[in-house]
């Protein structure tokens, strides 16, 4: 049986290494970076809700809210953001990530539900040098809510580390996975083709 899916995707952050641009409005052809990941999850999930946290715009379609105070960082926009899911798994993502393809999505799935034991609370990506994306997983939405409720700390890390997920390496896409960067914008740019990520 396959568990229902929503997702929080993380937007509202202040881009300071992109000089304080609208990063997730940022475009890779043609496509915000924001819809490429709202895109993904929709391609590989048609029935998730999506919610947002961050500005509210056109387009992708989504759930938006805003973290109180708004840029108080990840874990305050994670909570919020959890407070709408309903599913039992959540993706948790970040807004600049235009390689995100709906198999990415379902490689952590997978993952998730072939942890250790079935005792396995969530799955993230690591990139070729062992580190954890954290903005890059899915997760066991009570799992998720439990440790929030014991947290008062402002690491991502720290807060969902201890949930011990399963560590899926980063295959089938470019090294540079994320957009931190003006330079990183142009690599994505340059090596998008088209299938990276679903329609939004």
């Amino acid at each position: 049986m396959t568990e229902n899916l929503d997702a929080v995707v993380l937007a509202g952050g202040a881009a300071t290494r992109m000089g304080g641009a609208d990063k997730p409005g940022l475009t890779v052809a043609g496509r915000t970076l924001l819809e490429h990941v709202v895109g993904a999850v929709r391609a590989h999930a048609p029935h998730a809700d999506v919610v947002v946290v961050g500005p509210e715009r056109d387009s992708p379609r989504a759930r938006y809210v805003r973290e109180d105070p708004p840029g108080a960082g990840p874990v305050p926009a994670l909570r919020t953001g959890l407070a709408l899911v309903r599913a039992e798994r959540v993706a948790l993502l970040a807004a600049d990530l235009p390689h995100l393809a709906p198999s990415h999505l379902a490689d952590l799935r997978a993952a998730l539900r072939g942890g250790e034991a079935g005792e396995a609370h969530g799955a993230v990506f690591v990139d070729a040098t062992g580190r954890e994306q954290w903005l890059t997983g899915v997760w066991d939405t009570a799992a998720l809510r439990a440790a929030l409720d014991d947290y008062t700390g402002r690491s991502l890390h720290r807060l969902l580390g201890p949930l011990d997920p399963a560590r899926v390496p980063l295959t089938g896409a470019p090294e540079e996975f994320d957009v931190d960067t003006p330079e990183a914008l142009d690599r994505a740019r340059a090596a998008w083709t088209p299938g990276d990520s679903g329609r939004s």
